[in-house]
């Protein structure tokens, strides 16, 4: 098995810059109004199916 030589490695100055300010801010409107829907639908069936189990028995 070979042996791996080892580089020193450099290190890199960005220099004087500011870290720049980024402001994360994500809109999850669609989010909220797919789980909106989601939930709706969930919620239907289920009475689909509680009323089925009464007319089926």
């Amino acid at each position: 098995m070979a042996k791996k030589n080892k580089r020193p490695t450099q290190a890199v100055s960005v220099g004087n810059t500011p870290p720049q300010k980024f402001e994360f801010n994500p809109d999850y409107s669609m989010v909220k109004k797919d789980l909106k829907r989601i939930g709706s639908l969930a919620g239907f069936f289920i009475v689909v199916l509680v009323a089925l189990s009464f007319f089926l028995k």
